[in-house]
């Protein structure tokens, strides 16, 4: 997705042609400062989710977690590894059974599927 060298130039000579010497530092500008109002809008919102939600990672953490995903399963299953290894070295049982978080999806909760027979069919005999 980077640009090399040679493809800037090779834009910036197009847009200097299409747009002409005196026209290319006005829209140089416009391009700037458009870049640095979204820039500042990005970071009031990035701030006023963290004041929300104070707890959340770095945006740094999140693009490394997003990139990759299997790498913070090594941490945390390394955080769990290292946790356990505290806890017998202290003496206190390890309870495996229950996590200490709650997981992250939760299964809905439903009512139970309760099959009954319609009195009007006969019951089909290859079921039994």
């Amino acid at each position: 997705m980077f640009l090399s060298p040679v493809k800037i130039l090779v834009i910036v000579a197009v847009a200097l042609l299409l747009m002409g010497p005196d026209k290319l530092p006005e829209v140089a500008h416009r391009l700037g400062s458009s870049w640095r109002a979204l820039k500042r809008i990005q970071e009031r919102v990035e701030s006023e989710v963290r004041e929300a939600i104070p707890d959340l990672p770095s945006t740094g953490d999140i693009a490394r977690i997003v990139r990759s995903p299997i790498n913070l399963l090594n941490q945390l299953s390394d955080q769990v590894d290292a946790r356990e290894a505290a806890d017998k070295k202290k003496g206190a049982p390890v309870d495996t059974a229950a996590p200490e978080t709650p997981p992250l999806i939760t299964p809905a909760n439903r009512p139970a599927v309760v099959r009954t027979e319609s009195p009007s069919l006969p019951p089909d005999p290859s079921l039994n």
